[in-house]
């Protein structure tokens, strides 16, 4: 399998974390990409120029994080990242990982309005989203598990704090949200997250 990846992505760290825990490393062979420059490697396996973006081993392409991640974690071994399709944990732990992903698309959208010339860059955007971010944190919080539970919604949670702390240095998003703080203390100590930790 190839995996299209980039060291430095929130979506792509958790497919990153899935693949380790899953035990599928030796499988996948990492292709470092940037989506701006559109290479046809990266374009033929999501036609988006998006990462992450994976060829499984029939060719099949599959994109967007959540969806990777949710197939990979029917692969090969280890920790349950999901339990079983319709069950109350189910939806359980889907919103956690909901409440994650959300966190990922709000900061991404705060750094790429960053990267823009600081002419062209909207006071208003930023300031909304990272109103958003701050509710968002909170409400996340009210939903984290106990810091020793680890599936697709913990994890998701847990690699969002990290790149907060990575991009967002500026927020003190652990005194809005404490129970994430202390899932992200535990998370960053398995070894899935320290090989993956943004650079």
């Amino acid at each position: 399998m190839k995996l299209f990846v980039s060291a430095t992505s929130v979506f792509v760290r958790k497919v990153r974390v899935v693949v380790r825990e899953r035990g599928l490393a030796a499988r996948i062979e990492e292709i470092s990409r940037l989506p701006v420059e559109a290479a046809p490697d990266l374009v033929a396996a999501n036609p988006l120029s998006q990462l992450p973006a994976l060829i499984d081993d029939e060719g099949v392409c599959w994109t967007d994080s959540g969806l990777i991640s949710a197939w990979l974690a029917t692969q090969g071994q280890g920790p349950r990242l999901l339990p079983d399709y319709g069950t109350d944990d189910y939806w359980r732990v889907r919103r956690v990982e909901t409440a994650g992903a959300g966190l990922n698309e709000m900061m991404a959208k705060i750094v790429y309005e960053n990267r823009r010339p600081e002419t062209e860059r909207s006071p208003f955007w930023l300031d909304r989203w990272e109103g958003n971010l701050k509710r968002a944190f909170a409400v996340a919080d009210e939903m984290c598990p106990d810091a020793n539970v680890f599936d697709m919604g913990t994890l998701t949670l847990g690699v969002a704090a990290t790149f907060c702390d990575f991009r967002m240095t500026h927020l003190d998003w652990r005194a809005i949200a404490p129970r994430i703080a202390a899932l992200q203390e535990v998370l960053e100590r398995r070894q899935s997250f320290i090989d993956t930790y943004p650079k």
